[in-house]
C-alpha cells in the first residue's frame, strides 16, 4: 500500500513540474516589456540599425583620402627568343610607394561630408522605423487586449443565452411557455456564437501580428501562442492642443529632419561633381628595384628611392561631368519638392490622429452611458418577462444589445489608443511628453473634467455578474 502511495505521489509531483515547466515556457507581457523586446528583436529595427553602421563604413572609406596609402607593385618577365639585339632577355620591377593627396579640387572633403550627413540620415531613417514600430507594436497589443475582451464579452453573452434556452426549457417541459419560446433561445444562441468564433480567431491573429512586429518565431504546429500579455484595455482622458502638435511634429519628425540631409547631400554631390572639371595633384615617395635591358648603359640590378608629383587634369570628357552635375541639380529640386511632401504627409498624420482622437473620447462617453442603460434594460426586460408583463423577445434583444454595445464600448477605447499611438508617432514624441491635459483655465472645470474622465474610464460590471 505504501509503494502505490509512493509511486502516485512521484507521478503526481512530475505532473507538478512538467505543469509548471509548460507555464514557465509561455512568458508574459507588459505593452512597455513588448516595446522593449521589439526594440531588440524587430527586423525592421535591425536592418536600419546595419544601415547606420553601413553608413559610417563609408565614412571611413571617404575619410582615407585625407590620409597616405602605401603600395606595392611588382613585374618580371623573360622573353624566349631574342634576335640581333644585345638587350638582357629578363625584365623586372618592384617599387614600395606612399602616397598622398595634394589637391583633388573639393572632391575628398565633399566625399567625406557626403558620408557624415549619410550617417545622420541614416541615423533618422533609424529614429523613423523605431517610432514607427513602436507605434504598430502598441496597435497590435491594444487589439489583442480588445480582441480577448471582445470573446470574453461573447462568453459571457453566450453564457447568459444558454442560461435562458435552460429556463425555457424547463418552462416548456411544465408547460407554462410554448415551443416557440424555447426555438427562440437557440437561434439567438446560434446567431451569437459565430461571433464568439470570430472574436477567437481575431485573437488568434493578433497573437501572429505581434509576434511578427516582436520577432518571435511561431512554430508551425503550435496549438497555443508563444507568449501572453498581460493587462487590460485601459482609458486615459488626453487634451492635446492641435497646433502644439503640429510645432512639435515639424520641430522633431525624423522624416523631414531625413528629407532636409537629402537636400544637403545633393548640395555636397554638386561640389563633388564639379570637382572633376579641376586639377588633381598627389605627391609620392618611395623605393624601387628595376633591371637594366641594356648592358652598355649599366649592370643588371638597381636600386633606388623615388620621389615625385603626379598631376592630371581632364581638359574635355565628352560633357560626362556636365551630365552628372545637371542630374545632380534635378535631384536637389527633387529632394527639395520631397521634403515639402513630408511636411504636409506629417500635418495631415497628426491632424487625421487628432481628429480620431477626439471622435474615440466621443463615441466612448456615449457608449459607457449606453453599456449602463442596456444593462439595466436588460434585468427590466427578465422581470417584465418574470412577472408576465413582456415577451422572450424583449429578454432576448435586450441581452443582444448589451453584448453589441460593450463591444462598441471595447471598440471605442480601441482606437482611443490607437488614435494616441499615432499621434505619439506623427509629433516623434511620447503621450506623456506631451503634456496632454495640462491647459485648463479654471479649477473647477479640471475638477470636474477629472471625474468625468473617471466616470468613462470605469468599466461596467459584467453581465454574469449581475
Amino acid at each position: 500500500m505504501c509503494s502505490k502511495f509512493a509511486a502516485i505521489s512521484v507521478l503526481f509531483a512530475a505532473a507538478l513540474a512538467i505543469s509548471s515547466k509548460s507555464l514557465e515556457a509561455t512568458p508574459s507581457y507588459t505593452i512597455e516589456q513588448a516595446v522593449d523586446l521589439a526594440q531588440e528583436h524587430n527586423p525592421e529595427i535591425l536592418i536600419a540599425r546595419k544601415k547606420v553602421i553601413a553608413a559610417r563604413g563609408d565614412f571611413i572609406e571617404a575619410r582615407s583620402g585625407y590620409l597616405p596609402w602605401l603600395s606595392s607593385s611588382g613585374l618580371y618577365d623573360k622573353r624566349q627568343t631574342q634576335s640581333e639585339t644585345n638587350l638582357r632577355q629578363e625584365d623586372y620591377n618592384a617599387i614600395v610607394k606612399l602616397e598622398q593627396n595634394l589637391y583633388t579640387g573639393g572632391a575628398v572633403s565633399s566625399q567625406v561630408a557626403i558620408a557624415q550627413l549619410n550617417i545622420a540620415k541614416a541615423n533618422y531613417d533609424l529614429q523613423e522605423t523605431i517610432s514607427r514600430v513602436i507605434m504598430d507594436v502598441r496597435i497590435a497589443f491594444n487589439e489583442l487586449l480588445l480582441n480577448r475582451a471582445k470573446v470574453h464579452v461573447h462568453e459571457d453573452s453566450v453564457g447568459v443565452l444558454e442560461q435562458e434556452l435552460k429556463s425555457e426549457q424547463e418552462n416548456f417541459s411544465a408547460g407554462i411557455v410554448a415551443k416557440l419560446n424555447v426555438q427562440r433561445a437557440e437561434v439567438a444562441i446560434a446567431n451569437e456564437r459565430p461571433e464568439l468564433f470570430t472574436a477567437q480567431t481575431d485573437l488568434r491573429n493578433s497573437h501572429l501580428r505581434l509576434a511578427e512586429l516582436l520577432g518571435i518565431d511561431v512554430r508551425p504546429a503550435a496549438q497555443s501562442p508563444p507568449f501572453e500579455v498581460s493587462g487590460e484595455l485601459q482609458y486615459r482622458p488626453d487634451h492635446p492642443d492641435l497646433n502644439d502638435c503640429l510645432a512639435r511634429a515639424d520641430a522633431n519628425r525624423p522624416v523631414i529632419k531625413a528629407r532636409e540631409k537629402d537636400i544637403q547631400i545633393e548640395d555636397r554631390q554638386y561640389v563633388l561633381d564639379r570637382s572633376a572639371t579641376r586639377p588633381h595633384v598627389r605627391a609620392f615617395s618611395g623605393y624601387e628595384i628595376y633591371s637594366e635591358r641594356d648592358p652598355d648603359v649599366g649592370p643588371e640590378f638597381n636600386y633606388g628611392g623615388v620621389v615625385g608629383i603626379n598631376a592630371t587634369w581632364n581638359i574635355f570628357d565628352g560633357h560626362a561631368t556636365k551630365g552628372r552635375m545637371q542630374a545632380t541639380r534635378a535631384r536637389r529640386e527633387a529632394a527639395v519638392q520631397a521634403l515639402a511632401a513630408a511636411r504636409r504627409t506629417v500635418a495631415s498624420e497628426v491632424r487625421s490622429a487628432f481628429f480620431d482622437l477626439q471622435q474615440a473620447g466621443r463615441v466612448l462617453e456615449n457608449e459607457t452611458r449606453n453599456v449602463q442603460t442596456a444593462d439595466e434594460t436588460l434585468d427590466m426586460a427578465k422581470g417584465n418577462f418574470a412577472a408576465g408583463l413582456g415577451t422572450q423577445l424583449d429578454v432576448l434583444q435586450a441581452a443582444a444589445d448589451v453584448a453589441r454595445t460593450r463591444t462598441t464600448r471595447l471598440s471605442a477605447i480601441y482606437l482611443h489608443n490607437v488614435a494616441l499611438a499615432r499621434l505619439a508617432h506623427a509629433c516623434a514624441s511620447t503621450a506623456q511628453a506631451l503634456n496632454f491635459g495640462s491647459d485648463f483655465k479654471e479649477a473647477k472645470t479640471e475638477n470636474r473634467n477629472a471625474a468625468h474622465a473617471a466616470d468613462v474610464a470605469k468599466p461596467p460590471q459584467k453581465m454574469t455578474q449581475r
